[in-house]
């Protein structure tokens, strides 16, 4: 008979030659557990999702009751279901001026919906987006990517894309009176985490505004309090006109959104209607976990941990084998200066039971983005074997 693993390898479709492969048993709070039993401390969070670890008793009774009432009953925007209508009230609250919900399955989809939106919005064929940005990786989203390295492959993709250098002055003025949209990451994810120039983002917000393009800011690994605010861009004193989430926004249950002010939203109903549909976007069962993961943050003092935990992070992690360390918030990005020394700190720290990882567009980088709830024990411990990892 055939293994778990050797089936996995066989029938569940490969993104890679070189899958990890880990066969999880359970997992609870900040730790994955193999079927021998061994605890692996999960520093990237399952890439920005489990931001309040995993199965977090909060979410996980919420998950719990809503099974218990009902599942999927419609398409997404036809019956009033609580868990939905609850999410998006208190997610409103939270952003002034952006009072528009529509609840999808994920990032990209997120991403999809916004360009959408943008364009029957404004009438306009063109988007402008960042180098070495990642939104998603469906036909539409992917169209934003540069480099091509990851698309070439799929062309042809989107016209009407333009790209500009994040936090380069000089870009601005490809933002013309063609441009529907521009989406932005408010803190770039996968170039090995770039953090904004405040004048920049605001200069952007202003070329925006001037032109009358919207902007779009992608906060699908940014936001939720990992960088130290609920929504990364209240730390730069700018507002966007369609926000992005998704990751974290679920507490570990697959559920994603497009945030915009309710008179640019409803363009979506209209000539035509069902000008955007899903029929799984807003499951009641992953609502119920993201209005518990909110709740959660909103009501706890995790979020206000963040700085400290970041300060812990960055004065244990020094060592002459770093050339730069970037930080934002409970996200570090560790570069070595060479991606073979990253896969093999990455297998290092794996075998010590500590998971880590590089960035898409940034393989000289060891990713560090835990659950908002690892405290200072686990901090020094993971810490303590990064820099074995370093040494060997």
């Amino acid at each position: 008979m055939l293994s778990l693993r050797q089936l996995f390898l066989r029938h569940v479709a490969q993104t890679s030659s070189a899958p990890l492969a880990l066969e999880i048993s359970h997992a609870s709070g900040l730790y994955l557990y193999d079927t021998f039993g061994k605890a692996y401390l999960d520093l990237i969070a399952g890439i920005g999702v489990s931001s309040l670890g995993h199965r977090h008793p909060r979410v996980e009774a919420a998950v719990q009751a809503q099974l218990g009432r009902y599942w999927h009953t419609l398409v997404y925007g036809e019956y009033v279901l609580a868990p939905q209508v609850e999410l998006a009230t208190l997610l409103a609250s939270r952003l002034p001026g952006l009072d528009a919900v529509y609840l999808v399955n994920s990032g990209t989809e997120a991403t999809e919906g916004a360009m959408k939106l943008a364009k029957r919005y404004t009438g306009r064929p063109d988007i402008v987006a960042c180098r070495e940005a990642y939104h998603g990786s469906t036909q539409g989203a992917a169209s934003l990517m540069s480099p091509t390295d990851f698309t070439l492959a799929y062309q042809p993709l989107l016209p009407g894309i333009r790209h500009i250098d994040f936090n380069s002055d000089a870009g601005l003025e490809k933002i013309d009176q063609r441009t529907a949209a521009v989406i932005v990451e408010t803190v770039q994810a996968e170039a090995g985490l770039r953090l904004p120039r405040r004048e920049w983002l605001q200069a952007l917000r202003r070329r925006c505004t001037d032109t009358g393009t919207l902007l779009i800011l992608d906060e699908i690994q940014a936001g939720y309090g990992r960088t130290g605010t609920l929504f990364a861009f209240e730390q730069y004193g700018i507002q966007p006109d369609i926000l992005l989430l998704a990751k974290g926004f679920g507490g570990g249950m697959p559920i994603g959104a497009f945030v915009a002010p309710r008179h640019i939203m409803e363009v979506l109903s209209t000539d035509p209607p069902l000008g955007h549909i899903t029929t799984f976007g807003g499951h009641p069962v992953c609502a119920a976990a993201a209005l518990a993961t909110l709740q959660e943050l909103l009501e706890s003092d995790l979020i206000e941990q963040v700085r400290e935990k970041e300060r812990l992070f960055r004065e244990l992690l020094v060592h002459p084998a770093i050339v730069e360390l970037r930080s934002a918030g409970l996200w570090l990005a560790v570069d070595l200066g060479d991606a073979v020394r990253v896969q093999r700190a990455i297998g290092y720290c794996l075998a010590q039971g500590v998971i880590t990882d590089w960035f898409l567009f940034n393989d000289r980088c060891l990713r560090i983005a835990p659950p908002l709830t690892i405290g200072e024990k686990e901090i020094r411990e993971a810490c303590a074997v990064l820099l074995a990892a370093l040494e060997a």
